[in-house]
């Protein structure tokens, strides 16, 4: 099948499988992109917010991405990193922060990337209010739930630490950092931490309490906002069409890159979960994707220079998975193809 071809093809079953999705009430609206590394087809359906943002959702409507922060973030400012000795994937990112000791001192940045350092998986970022106490040393300070590289198990934790350590490391936020290093470079204008205006460009998240607005321009994770709405794990805004940069300049990196060429391998595995470092990997099929809590996925395929993108925000209508893991697992299989 020539890439003309698979692109008609895959735009079509991506259409059908959101519109679907969209009208079984799993969400009020999504937007996805499919695309090679020469061109690119968009699909839309619904409205950005029922009763709020009554539009249907464009290329340049902003979501909430939630845990896809971890890749256009904190994935790409360690590789960064890495490739200018400024952080080892095997050191303790403890030494990092002024050698702190306890449980967690000898977890190292390969272990957070690939989520087997054992860290405590809730985040309740509120139970440290008021303590006085920095908190990449409450996390470190933690017992472990496991030894660091016994078992793969999915943790923000782990990722909120290597922002915190990388922020260290360049004297600069996360914000500033990505944004002078890969975001503006590479063209991903839309593309920030928030807070934004709320409009109709921007699609709100979830309303916690009846009878309040719901989140909308301010980060949805609850762990990041307490830390300000700038973290590693959570926090940033994107759009469809900046994505699909970013998935084409990943392709590119990896071409010469070791670092991103080691995140496509498998580094743990849980049952039929495979990560590598940053990215869930299905190396026999050459793809690797990422989600996001609020109803976002980024899949993209290292050889082939394909990738796809959906943004959705499911969690305006429901925290209920079933329907986005349907929909999530089509497009798993049109990327495959």
């Amino acid at each position: 099948m020539s890439e003309v071809d698979w692109l008609e093809a895959s735009a079509s079953r991506l259409s059908d499988a959101v519109t679907r999705f969209v009208a079984s009430g799993a969400a009020p609206g999504a937007i996805a992109i499919v695309g090679t590394r020469e061109d690119a087809r968009v699909v839309s359906t619904g409205v950005v917010a029922t009763g709020l943002a009554e539009v249907p959702p464009t290329a340049t409507t902003r979501y909430d991405v939630a845990s896809l922060t971890k890749i256009v973030t904190t994935w790409a400012l360690a590789g960064r990193a890495v490739r200018d000795r400024d952080l080892h994937l095997d050191k303790p990112v403890s030494s990092y922060l002024g050698s702190l000791t306890g449980p967690g001192s000898a977890i190292t940045a390969r272990q957070i990337l690939s989520h087997t350092t054992g860290l405590r998986s809730t985040t309740r970022f509120d139970e440290y209010l008021g303590t006085g106490t920095d908190l990449a040393e409450l996390i470190i300070g933690e017992d472990l739930e496991a030894q660091p590289g016994e078992r793969l198990k999915y943790i923000n934790r782990g990722f909120i630490l290597l922002g915190l350590v990388l922020e260290r490391i360049h004297g600069e936020g996360l914000d500033a950092l990505a944004r002078e290093r890969f975001w503006r470079p590479w063209g991903m204008d839309s593309t920030t931490y928030g807070p934004l205006p709320a409009g109709i460009d921007v699609a709100p998240t979830e309303r916690r309490l009846v009878g309040a607005r719901p989140a909308w321009g301010v980060v949805h994770d609850e762990s990041a906002a307490l830390m300000g709405g700038v973290a590693g794990h959570a926090g940033v805004f994107s759009t469809v069409d900046d994505l699909a940069v970013f998935a084409r300049a990943t392709v590119e990196w990896a071409k010469v890159d070791a670092y991103a060429q080691e995140s496509f391998k498998v580094h743990a595995t849980d049952g039929s979960t495979r990560r590598g470092l940053g990215w869930v990997v299905i190396p026999e099929k050459d793809v690797a994707y990422h989600h996001g809590f609020t109803g976002t996925s980024l899949y993209l395929s290292p050889g082939t220079g394909r990738f796809i993108v959906v943004l959705s925000n499911a969690v305006f209508v429901s925290r209920d998975r079933e329907r986005l893991k349907g929909l999530r697992a089509e497009v798993r299989r049109v990327i495959a193809a």
